[in-house]
């Protein structure tokens, strides 16, 4: 690492939001974009706006530092402790990034916080992982005079698209397993949330990591994104964000044939059977955690327990109860206290919502709670509770990403596994019961990624996340996640060489 280390300024203040092979600059257009606090709707920061001439820059940087630099090449331990170095970092200034993250995303400021430290987690345990690996695995070949072997090697250069409901963490689940794994990246977060990634590479070059292993570019989908995409020296493209978009990375990367992971998102079921709530205890576990599922963030998590999927000899009761409490939530600026739950992230994320809601109440919902956005300015819209839904609703099938949960109902058991599966998804799903044998069986049969049983929402960076259908390909985090970063290589090695005869390769009086 003996690159010649250049001061970092103070990104954000000067506009210069850019990061290629270690210096920070401007577009090269001169183009800028104004940050929104959705709480208020004021402009709070100024980025560079990015197009392709920056992307491929980018990218130059990054291909350079992988096949000339030192980071591919930099040993196991070292790539470790980098990682760490970074987790420290982010701790040192979790309250700083915590209280960026609730402002550009809207989220309350514990969620900022606790964002900051499942990033730090990330950092640890992949750091933790590649550390305890072997040489390789041994493959035996049958004979002594033969030694195989398969490794493992970095993929090359990675464009990493972050969606902007999770800007930090979602940064974090891939720039994490690509720098462990000895890769180069280009990272481009969402233009409307993107002051928290430009700080985590901050913090990547205070850390020591080469100059352009890390790049970033702060610009529009439709131009940076699509070109990370395409182009022919970018190895490996990680996207997260809508299925629309998602296809069309898919397709983008497909002339070139690099490797691609997707995480598209869900339309997750919360199915609730009447034995989780015989008792007072668990009533009330059920439905608080039902709230949690439909509303944390204001419902802008692709894991969103959005599909209430109840019995019906309970529904009556739990929905009542479920809508009385979510009038309660309490929304405000994510910073002040007691609020609860912050604004959606956009103008057009409000629009979008009201939309669902609208064309769920056109197609026959019963409004329980919510349905409005409240007095005054910021992009809020109250925990919206719909009741005597059906598939045949679109806010049923498609993904709303707002504070918007629909109630469905079961008699059986059958029943409940059909309905949660019936989705073009297959992100995530819960099941709560106080039958340990219904739980497995119906664990079992749900086609989604990762399933709660009497929980929902909480990860483990050690366990694979991502989704069946149309949820996306591939995994983030665990074993499978650091996978996605590597190339596998078989290294076969004869001790013992000798002619092999298959051709005689001999004259007739080279025999004589």
């Amino acid at each position: 690492m003996s690159e010649e280390r250049k001061a970092i300024p103070d990104v954000t203040a000067a506009q210069q939001t850019i990061h290629v092979g270690g210096e920070w600059r401007a577009a090269l257009s001169g183009a800028t974009r104004e940050i929104i606090d959705p709480v208020d709707e004021t402009a709070f920061a100024i980025v560079a706006e990015g197009g392709v001439p920056d992307t491929d820059d980018a990218v130059n940087a990054a291909r350079a530092a992988f096949d000339d630099g030192s980071w591919p090449r930099t040993p196991v331990a070292e790539r470790a402790a980098l990682l760490r170095r970074v987790a420290a970092l982010l701790e040192r200034d979790r309250e700083r990034i915590g209280a960026l993250e609730s402002q550009d995303a809207g989220k309350t400021l514990e969620e900022g916080r606790v964002d900051v430290d499942c990033v730090r987690d990330a950092f640890l345990y992949f750091a933790d992982l590649v550390e305890k690996e072997d040489g390789g695995r041994v493959v035996d070949a049958g004979s002594h005079d033969i030694h195989s072997v398969v490794v493992h090697e970095p993929v090359g250069v990675c464009a990493l698209i972050t969606p902007w409901n999770y800007p930090l963490l979602q940064a974090s689940w891939k720039i994490a397993p690509a720098l462990a794994a000895g890769n180069t990246f280009v990272i481009k977060p969402s233009e409307i949330t993107p002051l928290t990634t430009v700080v985590l590479v901050e913090l990547l070059m205070e850390a020591g990591l080469p100059l352009g292993a890390a790049n970033i570019v702060t610009g529009p989908g439709h131009t940076v994104g699509a070109r990370l995409a395409e182009h022919p020296g970018v190895d490996l493209v990680s996207f997260t964000g809508g299925l629309v978009s998602g296809t069309k990375v898919a397709h983008a990367a497909a002339d070139s044939v690099k490797k691609v992971a997707l995480e598209l998102g869900g339309k997750n079921p919360n199915v609730v059977f009447a034995d989780a709530c015989a008792t007072a205890e668990g009533f009330d576990t059920a439905v608080d955690q039902a709230l949690n599922a439909a509303f944390i963030h204001s419902g802008q998590v692709c894991s969103a327990g959005s599909r209430l999927i109840i019995e019906e000899s309970l529904r009556e009761r739990f929905v009542a109860e479920l809508a009385r409490r979510a009038e309660l939530i309490r929304l405000g600026r994510g910073t002040d206290p007691g609020v609860e739950c912050g604004p959606l992230v956009s103008a057009a994320q409000l629009a979008r919502t009201e939309e669902y809601v609208a064309s769920a109440l056109g197609e026959g919902a019963v409004l329980r709670a919510g349905g409005e956005r409240p007095a005054g300015p910021g992009y809020f819209y109250r925990p919206t509770v719909l009741d005597r839904c059906h598939r045949g609703m679109r806010v049923v099938r498609e993904e709303v990403f707002g504070p918007v949960l629909t109630v469905e109902t079961f008699r059986t058991e059958e029943q409940a596994v059909t309905l949660a599966n019936d989705t073009e998804y297959g992100l995530a799903g819960g099941v709560w019961t106080s039958d340990e044998n219904r739980a497995r069986r119906v664990a079992a049969r749900l086609r989604h990624g990762t399933v709660w049983i009497n929980d929902f929402h909480p990860y483990l960076p050690q366990a694979e996340w991502g989704g069946f259908g149309k949820s996306g390909i591939g995994r983030e985090l665990g074993p499978t996640g650091l996978a996605e970063y590597r190339e596998a290589k078989h290294i076969y090695q004869n001790l013992a060489p000798r002619p092999v005869r298959w051709f005689a390769g001999t004259t007739e009086k080279d025999q004589a």
